[in-house]
């Protein structure tokens, strides 16, 4: 089965600069920034909204396997979305300097990313884009 989400040819800087409301715009071009700097990789889109940077391979027991971004985020209305796909429970620690913020499996919503620590949110997103790229990832990020 083909993967619903691919990477595309749209350009991430134009999207970032088009996200609105501004305090939204705003969260997304220092993610874009942040999260250069914690991967070295350029950023690319990964379908129509979310960001991404490099790439990894995982291959499940389920035997489904496939390639997804390493660091990805999505500016959403309610909130900026940084995806973990290593799992949120592989961040515990780092996740309780880092200032306000809700979770999910592999999922890290910031309402306003003045109210947080984005020297401890580079720390999460380094952490997670090398445990991804290290080698095939196997695990779900509920998993991790």
């Amino acid at each position: 089965m083909a993967a619903k989400t691919t990477w595309t040819d749209a350009d991430p800087v134009g999207f970032v600069e088009a996200v609105s409301p501004e305090p939204r715009r705003r969260d997304a071009v220092t993610l874009l920034e942040l999260m250069r700097r914690a991967t070295g990789a350029e950023p690319r889109m990964f379908g129509t909204s979310i960001v991404g940077f490099g790439e990894y391979h995982y291959t499940y027991a389920s035997g489904t396997e496939g390639d997804a971004p390493a660091a990805a985020f999505a500016p959403r209305k309610a909130a900026s979305v940084v995806y973990l796909n290593d799992g949120i429970s592989a961040h515990h620690e780092r996740l309780d300097r880092l200032g306000p913020h809700r979770t999910g499996v592999g999922c890290l919503y910031l309402k306003d990313l003045a109210a947080v620590d984005l020297e401890v949110l580079e720390e999460i997103v380094r952490h997670s884009y090398v445990t991804l790229t290290r080698d095939t990832y196997g695990k779900r990020a509920a998993e991790g």
